[in-house]
């Protein structure tokens, strides 16, 4: 919300100029500005309240391989192996409800992002004690296994691979769009939803991407176009890594996003890590074609081939069979998309990712070890100015811990 509401909200679900199920839905007051500092003391009334799910399946997976956090271990290894001037790690402490941070190593801008999620929640419910590293890179970090001397440890990103040990949280892109959702993004989880172009039907019958050439296999993609375009429609927008095939293979013009899905089938290629448009195609009513990949997301290990999306193999040797195969079965290729879109909107909406950030925090912090501290050389992260809206929150914040 962008306006606090003291007196209920009342919400008019209208088709037709008709009322829609239960509506007129009323939310008792207050609702309060996204702003407002006004946690809820007990978390389990918040989660309640949220239809939390009772388990994250991708959580139990990622904490199996930390039965104990010891974070005396990490405040000596995590600095020395990942903290170097190339580093894009980020120290947090969560302590009476503040958030406190020190960046280590060059790349720390996208801090932002995680700074934004965890101030937010803080305003939302009260968050346990705990003290984490995040990992603000595209690649997972730590790569040791579980029987290695010493053992892998907790370290927090965006991205997990097979072969690392990394915990995963939504990424920035998935999580900044639900924060902004409200104030003017055009490309975010709820407007891809009420952008899904022309019914089934009238989709042109093609394989379509755009994108840049963070990977090889997308320039094979767009040769496979040139190739076989009554099949493909695929294009480059932007040369970095490969600048030298831009004569060759050309560059294609920029398209909104939303334009995407005028085409019945959608082609999704790693980037560096996992792509992270994948949740936004999901959220579109077309087929996507997903590329066999190491590399997944907070919400991958819920879809399943042919039931939420047709898979394609690593070297896209397949690509062309898979296309032809749901021009031929067109009906299944409809329902595999439903099916998918579908499965994304309930794994994505707001309140699964607040639950799914909340939830991570709380196994982390049942499993340390020791008591999390405000570290020498850790600054306080400001909640943002609410001076310009009326809170008035009927609960009192914790005092925070001086530095």
């Amino acid at each position: 919300m962008h306006e606090t509401v003291h007196e209920g909200l009342k919400i008019d679900v209208l088709y037709g100029g008709e009322h829609v199920a239960q509506s007129p839905y009323i939310l008792k007051g207050p609702v309060y500005h996204e702003h407002c500092d006004c946690p809820e003391e007990d978390p389990r009334v918040w989660q309640k309240t949220l239809s939390c799910p009772a388990k994250e399946p991708q959580i139990e997976q990622d904490f199996a391989s930390f039965p104990s956090i010891n974070l005396q271990q990490m405040l000596k290894e995590v600095p020395k192996r990942f903290g170097d001037e190339r580093g894009a790690v980020v120290h947090y402490t969560i302590l009476n409800n503040h958030v406190y941070r020190k960046s280590l190593g060059k790349y720390t801008d996208f801090k932002m992002f995680s700074d934004e999620i965890l101030l937010s929640l803080a305003r939302k419910v009260i968050l346990p004690d705990l003290e984490f590293y995040i990992n603000l890179g595209d690649w997972p970090l730590e790569h040791r296994k579980v029987n290695d001397t010493p053992g892998p440890i907790p370290i927090i990103s965006w991205c997990g691979s097979l072969d690392s040990r990394d915990i995963i949280l939504p990424t920035y892109d998935v999580t900044h769009s639900t924060l902004e959702a409200m104030r003017g993004v055009t490309n975010d989880l709820l407007s891809v939803q009420g952008n899904t172009g022309p019914s089934w039907i009238n989709k042109t019958e093609k394989a379509f991407f755009r994108g840049r050439d963070s990977r090889e296999e997308r320039l094979q993609l767009v040769q496979l176009s040139k190739e076989n375009p009554q099949l493909l429609d695929a294009g480059i927008t932007g040369y970095f890594f490969f600048q030298e095939k831009e004569k060759e293979l050309g560059k294609a013009k920029l398209m909104g996003f939303f334009d995407f899905f005028k085409y019945k089938y959608q082609v999704n290629v790693d980037g560096t890590v996992a792509a992270y448009r994948y949740p936004y195609l999901m959220l579109g009513d077309s087929l996507v074609l997903k590329q066999d990949s190491p590399y997944y997301e907070h919400f991958y290990v819920a879809l399943r081939p042919w039931k939420h999306y047709i898979p394609i193999k690593r070297n896209l040797s397949d690509l062309l069979e898979k296309v032809k195969w749901a021009k031929e079965n067109d009906e299944e290729a409809k329902k595999i998309a439903k099916e998918g879109q579908s499965t994304a909107r309930g794994l994505l909406q707001p309140s699964r990712l607040y639950c799914y950030y909340y939830r991570v925090l709380q196994k982390y912090a049942e499993r340390q070890a020791s008591k999390p501290m405000i570290r020498d050389g850790m600054e306080l992260v400001s909640q943002p100015d609410n001076s310009g809206s009326i809170c008035q929150c009927h609960r009192k914040r914790p005092e925070r811990e001086e530095l």
